[in-house]
């Protein structure tokens, strides 16, 4: 028998999680996210910082578009990221980002916290 080794999300995956608890205007219910952090950091603390998807595109400017075709549509919400404990809220792998989406988040969330 071989014995497979439990999933730990990677930075880039796009994961299923469940968003409840949620306060005020954060996003919330079970969607997806894009994974910010190594599974290095993610596999060792069991948390990991990720970045909720949604259906509903406004127009913001801190929405990423994810394509079109993919397994997962719909725009990442960079300024909502937030640590996450990954194993508590169940994460499950959806996809992977194209890394051209997961650089333009980072470029966003570098710009909103001063690093970029």
């Amino acid at each position: 028998m071989v014995n497979e080794a439990p999933y730990v999300p990677e930075r880039g995956h796009l994961v299923w999680l469940n968003f409840t608890p949620h306060a005020g205007h954060e996003q919330g219910g079970r969607r997806p996210a894009l994974v910010l952090t190594p599974a290095s950091y993610n596999g060792l603390t069991g948390l990991m910082i990720a970045a909720p998807v949604t259906s509903r595109v406004k127009g913001y400017p801190f929405e990423v578009s994810l394509p079109e075709d993919g397994a997962v549509r719909g725009v990442i919400l960079s300024d909502h990221a937030r640590s996450l404990d990954w194993r508590a809220r169940q994460a499950e792998f959806a996809a992977l980002a194209p890394e051209a989406v997961l650089e333009e988040v980072g470029g966003k969330l570098g710009a909103l916290l001063l690093l970029a």
